[in-house]
């Protein structure tokens, strides 16, 4: 039996996860809920993307606020507050709304579960496929946040080295496209609604004409998942670039027992031939950001970069789609929790 689904906003990653679960047969999408009051332009922007192209089997409006295509049926509602929504035909939220979370709401929903597309501190775990997702228990865990697109792709190898190597200390460097709530030209400085960071105000400078450093969450979203990656351990920084999707980071890391490069590469070859989900992928071609747009991996290790000094000092190079591919990965997260539920 199908699960029944809301999804609470349409915006980058929610319109993503919309399109991968339309190809899976776990899932129904039966209610899609946006603040958006125009329906033609929620219809528009569902049908058209700048960044992934078109889809070809596009979406029509029909009566009572429904849209469909051919293999879909959905209904279309603009409520601000998730309580004030009929819920007793959905099983499970997907919240991709981007703003953050009333978690005395969220549990007073009479839904089997709600998943968050941002990290919380205040949600019930935070999962990231290949560091945690056993501890996922569907009986104890209602809200469950499915943490960042930025730890979504570097814990994975953080915990493959700290497992081998021990981590002693290290630092990151997220270089991560553009997001919509950036200027397009210089203004007042903006401040993510999800975000427990204080910006500063080059932030609020033109988004397409510079690249902007700025304080990244991904450590301690980290953190929320295994604790002992932390900001006592590892320091962080971040450089928003004018492209459209696929950021990369940048890592350095000293680690307690020795390694050599080959050593490095090795233990990420036999963890991409033996991994459970797709998570990991090897590359060793001349690629470019472009090249991993869609790629449904999310730790895309660039071995043209991977090296150890002294034997102790690690450096990685990790690509990740931060849209498509961190919203694949929270449709693998639902995947896994349906068949637990189900056992």
């Amino acid at each position: 039996m199908k699960i029944k689904v809301l999804l609470n906003g349409v915006g980058r990653i929610g319109k993503a996860i919309l399109k991968i679960m339309l190809e899976n047969k776990n899932f129904e999408i039966v209610a899609i809920n946006e603040i958006n009051p125009y329906l033609e332009n929620i219809v528009y922007s569902i049908n058209h993307d700048s960044t992934y192209g078109n889809i070809s089997d596009k979406f029509k409006i029909i009566e009572n606020n429904f849209i469909e295509n051919s293999c879909s049926k959905i209904k279309i509602l603009n409520h601000k507050n998730l309580n004030d929504i009929d819920l007793s035909n959905i099983d499970i939220i997907i919240d991709a709304s981007g703003v953050k979370e009333d978690i005395n709401l969220l549990k007073s929903l009479p839904v089997q579960a709600i998943f968050l597309t941002h990290q919380s501190a205040k949600a019930d775990i935070n999962i990231i496929l290949g560091v945690n997702e056993q501890n996922l228990d569907s009986n104890i865990h209602k809200i469950i946040s499915t943490s960042s697109c930025n730890a979504t792709a570097l814990l994975p190898a953080l915990k493959i080295i700290d497992e081998n190597y021990e981590i002693l200390c290290g630092d990151i460097v997220t270089i991560h496209p553009l997001l919509n709530h950036q200027r397009v030209l210089d203004g007042n400085f903006v401040s993510s609604q999800t975000r427990d960071v204080e910006y500063n105000f080059e932030f609020g400078r033109s988004s397409t004409q510079n690249i902007i450093p700025n304080k990244t969450t991904t450590i301690s979203a980290c953190s929320y998942v295994l604790p002992k990656i932390n900001a006592e351990l590892i320091s962080s920084s971040s450089l928003r670039v004018p492209t459209d999707t696929v950021g990369v980071i940048n890592v350095t890391l000293m680690t307690k027992k020795e390694c050599s490069k080959d050593e490095v590469i090795r233990i990420f070859e036999e963890y991409e031939k033996n991994q459970k989900f797709p998570i990991v992928l090897n590359n060793y071609e001349p690629l470019v950001s472009s090249d991993f747009k869609k790629e449904n991996k999310t730790t895309i290790i660039d071995h043209r970069y991977t090296d150890v000094k002294n034997n102790h000092l690690i450096k990685l190079l990790v690509w990740y789609d931060n849209e498509w591919g961190y919203a694949s990965k929270v449709v693998d997260i639902l995947n896994y929790y349906k068949g637990i539920k189900k056992g």
